[in-house]
């Protein structure tokens, strides 16, 4: 199918979720479901720190490093989770502060940490990087911490956050769109007023399903709990799941996906640019779109858009012809390197691994970049955190957790993404500002859904208040450094227009 799940968008999650922290009574895990066993893993650490120091543009900067968690509460006041963090802060009074959350559901921070913003990075998901590769460490040049202190969140069941209630309940109380958002905002308040950082300027940044979470977080935390943002920063975000439907009909579905794909065959040919990409994102938009709704009424239309897609593409002519111009985005992935016997990433198309299962009707191994990341990144993290700020916990670190995106469930309004929220949000605040940051070659969360959804919303006094930003690469467009620096200076002008 085409529509990617919320489940499924960009990071799920590994093996199961603790539900540790507190002494059960006897039997009680078999009553309630769970596994007995996760009942026994040891508390979590008082908060560890540690002092470091970074050289960025020939000036070192010295910061902390933080490792701690704040406990999510019921109604009645009792603990029923712990969040843990990760915090870099610069001394200075009333630095700006950014909330970093991935996506999935199911994926911890650390992407957006060791692979984008945090002051420390770790090679993973560019072509060529391999899994047994040394996960080290090293200084991030485009780290945002010269600019802003940064707050990396790791949700229930993610890192080494945890639920303290068993598989049922904490599906009710954390794993779905709406309880997501309430316990979030929640831990967002709750840091800023443990660390006396409420008159602070505030921003958010999420990749991904964590570029749904941003508008929601930040209209919840606007209209439900009294603290606004200055900013929001959403990186290859989740925006818009209705662009995905009706493929049977709209052209909507094929709109979105086609000018990542031309993205990728240009970038191939040593040409993929702005001004190469412009007459593509036209067409898309004007012919292209006309000529999957005429469809068989138009004979001669159709003839020359699949013309058209066939150039623009490189695919075989048959494909194209046998596809109805319509690149459903994993026979897509496996069609433009089957004589190579590999398979593209779905999260940066020109990232390749083998297939293991050439013959085979459809695709039937993971994803190259998903099954790439998970090593080096949790390597690098649980060295980091036990090791280096000598947080001491035994813990399994959640990077990926696919139980979580089993036990997770839409609520009613979810379908329809987080661009009503951008609206409310932008509209509620003159000041907000929002940069929405793709990578050309995303087949996850295409860049022209952004464009089209962004284009939709009246300007409310400034334009330039909300913008989508493309840059070489795909969904972790940052694991290229000159995209990288690119995105950096864009992000610094967000901060510089408080």
């Amino acid at each position: 199918m085409h529509k990617p799940f919320l489940a499924t968008v960009f990071a799920v999650a590994i093996l199961f979720v603790s539900t540790a922290g507190f002494t059960a009574p006897p039997n009680s895990a078999e009553k309630h479901g769970a596994d007995a066993s996760a009942f026994e893993l040891p508390p979590l650490p008082a908060a560890a720190s540690k002092a470091q120091s970074i050289v960025v543009d020939g000036r070192k900067l010295d910061y902390t490093v933080g490792i701690g968690w704040l406990p999510v509460r019921n109604e009645q006041g009792k603990a029923i989770a712990q969040v843990v963090y990760t915090a870099y802060t610069v001394p200075g009074k009333n630095r700006p502060v950014t909330f970093a959350f991935n996506g999935g559901p199911g994926a911890a921070s650390v992407f957006l940490n060791f692979g984008a913003i945090g002051p420390k990075i770790v090679s993973f998901g560019a072509e060529g990087d391999t899994p047994s590769e040394p996960a080290t460490l090293h200084d991030n040049p485009s780290t945002w911490l010269p600019f802003t202190d940064l707050v990396f969140i790791d949700p229930v069941g993610t890192g080494y956050s945890r639920s303290l209630v068993d598989d049922k309940q904490s599906t009710k109380d954390f794993y779905s769109t709406d309880t997501d958002i309430e316990y979030l905002s929640q831990i967002v308040y709750d840091w800023l007023v443990k660390n006396g950082r409420m008159e602070s300027p505030k921003y958010i940044t999420g990749e991904s399903y964590g570029g749904f979470r941003g508008p929601r977080i930040t209209y919840y935390l606007q209209t439900r709990l009294g603290v606004a943002m200055n900013g929001m920063v959403l990186v290859s975000p989740y925006l818009d799941p209705m662009a995905w439907s009706d493929e049977y009909v709209s052209p909507m579905a094929w709109m979105t996906t086609l000018p990542s794909i031309a993205a990728a065959h240009l970038e191939r040919e040593g040409r993929l640019s702005a001004a190469n990409m412009a007459p593509i994102i036209a067409y898309t938009r004007g012919e292209y779109a006309q000529a999957l709704m005429k469809g068989r009424s138009d004979p001669a239309a159709y003839a020359a858009m699949i013309q058209k897609v066939t150039e623009l593409t490189g695919l075989d002519p048959t494909f194209v012809k046998h596809s109805g111009g319509r690149l459903e985005t994993q026979a897509y992935l496996r069609e433009v390197y089957r004589s190579e016997g590999k398979l593209g990433s779905r999260y940066d198309s020109n990232f390749t691994a083998w297939d293991p299962f050439p013959y085979a009707p459809h695709q039937r191994s993971g994803d190259p970049i998903l099954n790439g990341i998970i090593a080096p990144t949790t390597t690098a993290m649980v060295n980091f955190v036990t090791q280096t700020v000598g947080w001491k916990y035994d813990g399994q670190y959640q990077t990926l957790n696919y139980k979580v995106g089993r036990l997770w469930h839409d609520d009613d309004d979810a379908e329809q993404g987080s661009v009503k929220q951008l609206r409310e949000a932008v509209a509620n605040d003159p000041n907000l500002r929002v940069l929405i940051a793709h990578g050309w070659d995303d087949l996850s969360c295409p860049f022209m859904v952004s464009v089209l959804a962004v284009d939709q919303m009246p300007a409310m006094g400034d334009p330039t208040r909300v913008e989508v930003k493309e840059y070489p690469g795909g969904h972790m467009f940052y694991a290229r450094p000159a995209s990288d620096a690119m995105f950096v200076k864009d992000v610094r002008a967000v901060f510089e227009k408080r």
